[in-house]
């Protein structure tokens, strides 16, 4: 039983050199692949900064390290270019000298990087690069070498002229001879083209141009190649004459030369300046060189062909008016032939038993047919215009046709990227390459959908443009059958980013097709790519795409219909997925639709999802909510915005889940900061109001003020003149005390009796001052005696027709009990006034005046102290003080009243007032 069970070793284990691998497994690893000397080695202080780091790794650290520190400079100079120029850079030149590939490659990176970003400022620190640059330019690597010359070439660019001349031109005149190595020469013819645009047209002349020629005569192929291809940039830094003169000879040596290559660079210099050349030396120099050209390539090898090809477009166009009739001939003949390259020969198919260096030629072959055929392709619109449209059918229809027909998917993909060109330059005749547009929308491989969806627009239009045409018409069913089943190869594929290509590109069709035909054929297609596709970016392109058919659609039954379906079929659907789908068609139509049509049709709808059972929805609504609310305007929208602040509030009521609720808040909040931000403007605006407001106020103040300050100077003119008046006529007429009395009481009956018609009818006659002054003599005295009442009622009358301007004073109707505690001199006075003007009115009337007045009767018509310096004070006597202490005299405290009688006291004195006031019985306590 056992020994049928027992097995061998090779049986269990395998053979023994397994086990001798798995022993090796089994071996125990290093904890760490670094010993301790080599950590400490490896360990830099941390409190050096980067500069001092960098110099300590330069120093003493390793290779690994070294070439960290240099791969690092490009960040060491951002940061402080002055110091690592002045401490890393050296030590970089001391690391270079010696140094492994790696660190030369390094090196040459960072500061190849240094010199392209602009990171240098000043030039100083570029000439230190030039130096490093030139010590290490021929290295015996080749790779290092052109590593360095990449970043010389950048050096040039950034260094002035002079730099140049010294560093650069002189080293290079020695290298350029025959006893340098190939590399060296190389460099040189390098180097000659890069600094030829730095010098002006007589150094090139004199300096470069010696060194050109003789490059240019190079044993070495590659030289003369590589001299032949810098030429260009030569001959345009010497300009028109001396290309001419001599650049041209050389070129046309070149052209002629025995190697391919040489002779393919000298092509392609010629064709890149034939704009600088005239038409004699187009007609009698290139035109010959380029038709040698077309007959040796016939026979040439497969790249010079290729070359020819790429540039047969530009030849062909900057030639056109040096070539005669036969010679275009030929010329579209070659490149008939080019269109069809390696086609003939397509079906003959190498043998399995054939030599597989044979077989690699032939696919070497045939891969540069079809870059010859991809080449034709894109000079396919210059040869257009060569051949010029209306000879298109006759000459180029057929290698057109060939071209878009190509067994090649990159042949028909080159066609497909320049069908929009060819069409345009048809203009009318655009109907004929109908055939080949038909061909590539219904192309199987989705490249060439691609690169005809990328002008898809401007294709249609310049064929959907000329539907006047009745053979278009007739071909229209077949493309809008081409174009569905585009769409529909595309959509079935995985190519979602050329499906949403597609989509958008086909929103051109609502400018370009007729509304029945669009709302029949494509809005169905669209409207079911919006409801059944998966791809969330196709969708919005799809819903974009439908907003533009609805946007432009002519019709209103059809758009209804849409309106229709997009709400029951979206809105209104079942699935949570269309509900969604729904608000990314209303964020799409408040771009295209104007904020009337969106408020119309979609904000309602889209504000009744607020009830739907899926949180993602309403979730997504309050996404859209900033989106909605800028569609209103107030105040035509504002039912719209309560029933959207309806739904704002009852989510923040109702709403359970927590992320819709953080949504909600956070559009909540938004929209209180906007409400604030409101209130602010307004509260600004209004500030800005007020501040007009004051300005125009105290402007108008100070106005008001000068205008006072000039009507009181002119009165205490005219005051002063009739008190000494007054006064001259009383001391003639004054009497005993007695008497004085008497004629004060009946002055005041007088007065209580009738206040009114006396100054109605004093008022009737004013009395100027300035006639008053002008008189002298008796005339003078008899006027001043006879006419004193009326000096007074005129002064007032006078006063009184501008109350802001002066102190106004009102005639009291009654004497004051209170006139006892005044001093008998003012008294005396008062009275002997009084005395005169009853003697003046006895004589006016012919009887005598009252002078008796019963103490009861003073008594009764006396009012308040307080009420009648309320009434003067708020009538009268507020511009004769600060008018601030009585801006609000309806609720002024009166128990103040003994500071206000004395500022008004003040007042009057100050404006020479004070004996009017007491003559006219203006009674202030």
């Amino acid at each position: 039983m056992f020994s049928s069970s027992r097995m061998t070793l090779n049986q269990m284990f395998g053979p023994l050199d397994e086990l001798h691998e798995l022993a090796f497994i089994e071996r125990p690893i290093r904890r760490s692949l670094k010993t301790a000397e080599e950590i400490d080695q490896l360990t830099v202080d941390e409190d050096l900064n980067d500069i001092e780091r960098a110099v300590y790794l330069l120093s003493v650290g390793q290779e690994v390290q070294r070439a960290s520190v240099i791969s690092n400079l490009p960040s060491l100079v951002r940061q402080n270019p002055a110091e690592t120029f002045r401490r890393v850079v050296p030590k970089v030149r001391e690391v270079l000298n010696g140094a492994g590939a790696d660190i030369q490659l390094a090196a040459a990176a960072s500061f190849l990087t240094i010199l392209q970003d602009d990171i240098i400022l000043i030039h100083t620190h570029t000439f230190s690069i030039l130096k490093t640059v030139l010590l290490h330019l021929n290295h015996r690597d080749t790779v290092v070498s052109s590593a360095w010359l990449e970043t010389l070439l950048w050096a040039i660019s950034a260094l002035p002229k002079e730099t140049i001349k010294q560093e650069v031109l002189n080293p290079l005149i020695y290298q350029s001879q025959l006893s340098h190595s190939l590399q060296a020469r190389l460099a040189s013819c390098r180097i000659l083209g890069k600094v030829a645009c730095k010098f002006d047209s007589h150094i090139v002349k004199k300096e470069l141009l010696p060194l050109a020629r003789s490059l240019c005569q190079d044993e070495d192929l590659e030289v003369r190649a590589c001299m032949g291809r810098q030429l260009e940039s030569i001959a345009r830094a010497s300009g028109v004459d001396d290309t001419r003169t001599e650049l041209l000879p050389e070129l046309v040596e070149l052209a002629g030369d025995e190697e391919s290559s040489v002779r393919l660079a000298a092509f392609d210099t010629v064709i890149n300046l034939l704009e600088m050349m005239d038409s004699d030396d187009k007609l009698h120099i290139v035109v010959p060189m380029v038709m040698a050209a077309c007959e040796v390539s016939s026979q040439a090898d497969e790249a010079v062909v290729a070359s020819l090809s790429f540039q047969f477009g530009k030849l062909c166009s900057g030639l056109a008016g040096s070539l005669s009739e036969e010679q275009k001939a030929r010329l579209l003949q070659r490149f008939k032939v080019l269109c069809v390259t390696g086609l003939q020969t397509e079906g003959n198919q190498t043998d399995g038993n054939e030599p597989t260096l044979i077989h690699n030629e032939a696919i070497l072959i045939h891969n540069e047919a079809i870059l010859i055929r991809c080449n034709c392709c894109y000079n396919l619109p210059a040869m257009v215009m060569f051949a010029d449209s209306a000879h298109f059918l006759s000459e180029l229809y057929p290698s057109f046709s060939s071209l878009c027909c190509d067994p090649e998917v990159s042949v028909r993909r080159s066609a497909a990227a320049g069908f929009h060109q060819v069409v345009k330059l048809l203009g009318p005749n655009a109907q004929l390459v109908h055939k080949e547009l038909l061909s590539l929308l219904q192309d199987d491989a989705l490249e060439v959908l691609d690169a005809l969806m990328n002008h898809l627009e401007e294709t249609l239009e310049a064929v959907l443009s000329r539907g006047e045409n009745l053979a278009l018409d007739n071909k229209f069913p077949e493309l809008l059958a081409a174009l569905l089943l585009a769409e529909q190869t595309v959509g079935v594929s995985l190519r979602w980013r050329l499906h949403e290509k597609l989509l958008q590109r086909y929103s051109c069709l609502s400018r370009l097709l007729p509304g029945e035909t669009l709302h029949q054929n494509f809005s169905p297609r669209i409207f079911t790519i919006l409801t059944t596709n998966k791809v969330l970016p196709v969708q919005k392109e799809a819903a974009r795409t439908f907003c533009t058919f609805l946007r432009y659609n002519r019709k209103q039954e059809q758009r209804q219909e849409m309106m229709e379906r997009l709400i029951q079929d979206l809105a209104q659907g079942r699935s949570y997925w269309n509900r969604l789908r729904f608000l990314d068609v209303c964020e799409t139509a408040t771009d295209i639709f104007s904020r009337k049509y969106f408020n119309k049709h979609f904000l309602i709808p889209a504000l009744e999802l607020v009830h739907d059972p899926v949180a993602n929805v309403r979730y997504k609504l309050c996404q859209l909510l900033p989106r909605l609310r800028s569609s209103l305007r107030l105040p035509a929208d504002k039912q719209l915005l309560q029933k959207l602040d309806f739904c704002v509030q009852k989510l923040l009521c109702r709403e359970k889940d927590k992320d819709v609720v953080a949504a909600i808040r956070k559009f909540h909040k938004r929209q209180e900061r906007d409400l604030l931000d409101q209130k602010k403007e307004k509260e600004e605006t209004l500030l800005l109001e007020m501040e007009q407001l004051e300005r125009q106020q105290s402007e108008g103040k100070v106005n008001s003020e000068k205008h006072t300050e000039r009507k009181r100077r002119d009165s205490k003119t005219s005051l002063s003149a009739t008190k000494s008046m007054s006064v001259s006529s009383a001391g003639a007429t004054l009497s005993s005390g007695r008497e004085m009395r008497k004629a004060k009481l009946s002055r005041s009956r007088s007065l209580s009796s009738q206040p009114t018609t006396s100054k109605a009818a004093n008022s009737d006659r004013p009395l100027k001052v300035k006639e008053l002054s002008s008189m002298s003599g008796p005339g003078k005295s008899s006027m001043l005696s006879s006419k004193d009442d009326s000096l007074r009622t005129a002064h007032f009358s006078l006063v009184t027709q501008s109350p802001s301007s002066m102190p106004v004073l009102i005639r009291s109707n009654t004497t004051s009990l209170l006139d006892r505690t005044s001093s008998l001199d003012q008294r005396d006075h008062r009275t002997s006034n009084m005395d005169h003007r009853n003697n003046l009115m006895e004589q006016r009337t012919g009887r005598p005046v009252q002078k008796a007045v019963d103490k009861q009767e003073v008594k009764l018509v006396q009012r308040p102290v307080g009420a009648r310096l309320k009434t003067m004070m708020s009538s009268y006597l507020r511009p004769a003080i600060s008018q601030s202490a009585f801006r609000d005299h309806e609720s002024m405290d009166f128990r103040t009243l003994p500071r206000m009688q004395q500022d008004i006291i003040s007042s009057f004195r100050r404006t020479s007032l004070t004996s009017l006031l007491l003559s006219e019985r203006c009674v202030i306590t």
